[in-house]
């Protein structure tokens, strides 16, 4: 079976927070052991999911109401007044993710 980069992705966060080397997770989750133990040793190309919002742009939203995004380690808050370019923005660098 061909996976996607961003199926791969999601396997390998997945295997990441299970704790569980990379063979018995494969065998697990009815994946191919080798296949995915070569994921783990090349990883995956990403785009940086890291997005600059200027100084002035935080401090006018710091005490809006906003969405809040959980996941893994990182929490991402999208004020409810961002304008259509910083929304397109931050979706483009959660898909990179």
């Amino acid at each position: 079976m061909h996976y996607s980069e961003e199926e791969k992705a999601m396997w390998l966060e997945d295997w990441k927070q299970s704790g569980k080397n990379a063979w018995a997770y494969a065998k697990e989750n009815g994946l191919i052991p080798q296949t995915f133990v070569g994921w783990t040793k090349k990883g995956i190309k990403q785009k940086s999911c890291f997005i600059e919002i200027p100084k002035r742009t935080l401090q006018s939203k710091l005490n809006t109401t906003c969405i809040l995004i959980e996941k893994g380690s990182m929490t991402i808050h999208i004020p409810l007044d961002i304008d259509s370019a910083e929304l397109h923005a931050i979706i483009a660098g959660l898909g990179a993710n």
